[in-house]
């Protein structure tokens, strides 16, 4: 939208209501009015960081005026206007801006990184672009569902430069479903302007690409911003499907106070000052004489009374204490996690493989409301064929292909989990989780941290070398999420572990990473429950006893280590298999270590960096009177695993593992 053709808006206001127009006019006003304090409050150091809205405040209040207070909303950080029309209370919404114990988040996180399911609303976090992902797993909730419902979710002209932006979009419409994404096109991203952003004219162009409608409108023009996406969410709830919303506007402020606007050309702010929406609004108002000069005096005088009652509410609220046993438990929602044991003694041999699938089969059928999600797991039964036969079984709405977009698709999981369901993803290669990483480590992680509400999603990694598949589909990537608090991590070695644990982790109400070695899949096999059982997550299993040493290994590790004291009967070894790495069975390392005094860690992964290192030093702190020599570490090479045969026999620690288990037990 070129200056040079703004001018005062027009209105059309069809079949609005004096009382709607008036309803309308005050919950515009009240976000105008917020910022006019919090401008204030900042120069005084009363808050810390504001991002203004000041002149877009027509999209958030038209939108969600436009929307079923029992839809999701998805805004971001200049958006303050979704939350009022929302009707937060405003005394917590501004002790979540102080990081107050009464605010949202505790203190854990800032300003509208947030979200309150009561009030159907889901805050951003800084990396802009993943909300989007989040909506469409909202979305697909409620399309199962067949509710009628609809979801709407923001970004801005900056953040739709995101790979996000386009994995979403596209998920959303390969699989039609209800959701408005709306571009707030303020013509800026940060100091970048749009035109080194992006090179086409207008997004609603982009609407092409995906198949999916496309509309412009006035973001400054309230009426025109209600009647847009009241009209597409009339559309979509009787034809489901996505819909892309380019909302015009100007962010007349900085992208943050703090960052000014002295990269503006000149006299831009006075040209997009003439569409004001509230300004233009009011103006509006008065011509239809639903508003009157001194009823604009009155409205402004109760808004600014309240807001400054509610401030010295917030303000008035003891400040926030440090409780360190309270912070970790903010970590995970409440669980029971001990084992489910299984109604009969039956059992049948099963591969590593078949034991996972069969736990996965088990488990949606306990639980209704589970929805896998892959690459190739619908008919092809996924790469490794763990799903297959799941389509005939649970239907395509449960047993659901991706695209290839690893980050919308852990998204969607997390959006799933919001709207009530549990989300299983099948990460095709452990690898490829980089793509996603983002969505893992920063929304997954710290949900329940920031905002106490669980995710409710396991991502299945298959994963590990030794078959020859390179640097890309070979890597073992635990260490990556073993640093991330936030997250469960499991790594079955056997069959009866992997069918329990997979069991336990779609259990758990939190996010838990469940690792498959790719080279176990078919090469071992034992005797495994047929009934449902779960094994409980965070307890190690004690394989062997022995007082000469302690191995301490999980996955792969444990078959290298059982081939080894195989080899050598003489040695009489305490044999720990991990199991879950996240969180850490440090007891049963403990007391093993105190018996034997000689320690060695094994670990398919990386030496540097590896799990092995903080084991080690855990060792080290807690038991280091128990030690006859220091503790050892067994792991692969610091290099990417390499393909040929005898190159990754040498990647691998294996055969290094039994010299160095020799020469311990000679120190």
């Amino acid at each position: 939208m070129a200056t040079a053709q703004l001018k005062p808006m027009e209105y059309n206001r069809k079949t609005l209501s004096n009382d709607d127009l008036l309803a309308f006019y005050k919950a515009l006003l009240l976000p105008r009015l917020i910022e006019d304090k919090m401008m204030i409050l900042l120069r005084q150091g009363k808050i810390s960081k504001w991002f203004s809205g000041v002149g877009q405040e027509a999209i958030s209040v038209g939108c969600a005026l436009a929307m079923e207070e029992d839809e999701y909303m998805l805004p971001m950080h200049r958006n303050l206007g979704v939350f009022t029309t929302r009707k937060l209370p405003l005394e917590r919404l501004f002790m979540q801006f102080q990081g107050k114990q009464g605010g949202y988040t505790q203190g854990h996180d800032r300003s509208f990184h947030f979200g309150t399911k009561e009030n159907h609303i889901v805050g951003m976090i800084s990396h802009l672009g993943p909300q989007l992902g989040v909506a469409d797993g909202i979305a697909l909730g409620n399309k199962l569902a067949d509710n009628k419902k609809v979801t709407i979710v923001f970004t801005g002209d900056g953040g739709a430069s995101e790979g996000d932006f386009h994995e979403a979009l596209n998920v959303a419409a390969v699989w039609d479903l209800p959701v408005i994404f709306v571009v707030e096109n303020n013509q800026w991203g940060l100091s970048t302007p749009s035109k080194e952003q992006f090179r086409c004219k207008q997004f609603i162009d982009k609407g092409i690409g995906y198949g999916m409608e496309a509309v412009q409108a006035d973001g400054n023009n309230l009426i025109e911003v209600y009647e847009t996406i009241r009209k597409a969410r009339t559309s979509i709830v009787k034809n489901p499907r996505p819909i892309l919303v380019e909302l015009m506007s100007f962010r007349m402020r900085g992208h943050e106070e703090a960052s000014g606007t002295k990269y503006y050309p000149e006299g831009i702010q006075d040209k997009w000052a003439v569409k004001d929406p509230v300004d233009n609004f009011e103006r509006f108002l008065l011509t239809e004489k639903i508003l009157t000069e001194d009823s604009i005096k009155e409205i402004r005088a109760s808004i600014k009374e309240e807001v400054n009652t509610r401030w010295k509410e917030a303000d008035a609220a003891p400040e926030i204490t440090a409780d360190t046993e309270r912070e970790y438990s903010m970590l995970f929602k409440d669980f029971d996690n001990k084992a489910i044991a299984p109604l009969t003694q039956n059992k049948t041999k099963k591969r590593l493989i078949d034991a996972f699938s069969d736990g996965l089969r088990q488990s949606m059928e306990k639980f209704d409301n589970t929805v896998i999600m892959g690459q190739d797991i619908a008919e092809y039964g996924g790469v490794f064929k763990i799903t297959d036969g799941f389509l005939e079984q649970f239907g395509k709405g449960r047993i659901r292909n991706t695209p290839i977009c690893e980050s919308a698709i852990v998204g969607a999981a997390l959006g799933l989990s919001i709207n009530g369901y549990k989300g299983i993803m099948e990460m095709q290669f452990s690898d490829f989780v980089t793509v996603g990483f983002n969505q893992i480590v920063n929304n997954l992680a710290k949900l329940h941290y920031r905002w106490q509400e669980n995710a409710d999603v396991v991502i299945r990694m298959p994963t590990g070398a030794g078959v020859g598949a390179g640097p890309f589909h070979s890597q073992s990537t635990e260490a990556w999420f073993f640093h991330t608090p936030g997250l469960k991590i499991v790594y079955p070695a056997f069959p009866s572990d992997a069918k329990g644990l997979l069991a336990a982790a779609i259990e758990d109400p939190n996010p838990v990473m469940v690792f498959e070695h790719k080279a176990l899949y078919r090469s071992i096999s034992e005797e495994v429950y047929d009934d449902y059982y779960t094994v409980e997550i965070g307890k190690a299993n004690k394989i062997k006893e022995g007082n000469d040493v302690s191995i301490i290994t999980y996955g792969m590790g444990v078959h290298w280590a059982l081939e080894a004291l195989e080899k050598h009967p003489e040695i009489k070894a305490d044999l720990i298999d991990l199991r879950t790495l996240l969180p850490l069975d440090t007891d049963a390392i403990y007391e093993s270590v105190r018996k034997t005094g000689k320690v060695i860690v094994l670990h398919e992964a990386c030496m540097t960096g590896g799990i092995g290192g903080e084991i080690s030093a855990l060792i080290t702190e807690n038991c280091f009177q128990s030690l006859d020599a220091a503790v050892v570490r067994s792991a692969s090479l610091d290099t990417p695993v390499p393909f040929a045969a005898a190159l990754e026999e040498d990647f691998l620690p294996q055969k290094r593992f039994e010299e160095q288990l020799l020469n311990l037990l000679k120190a």
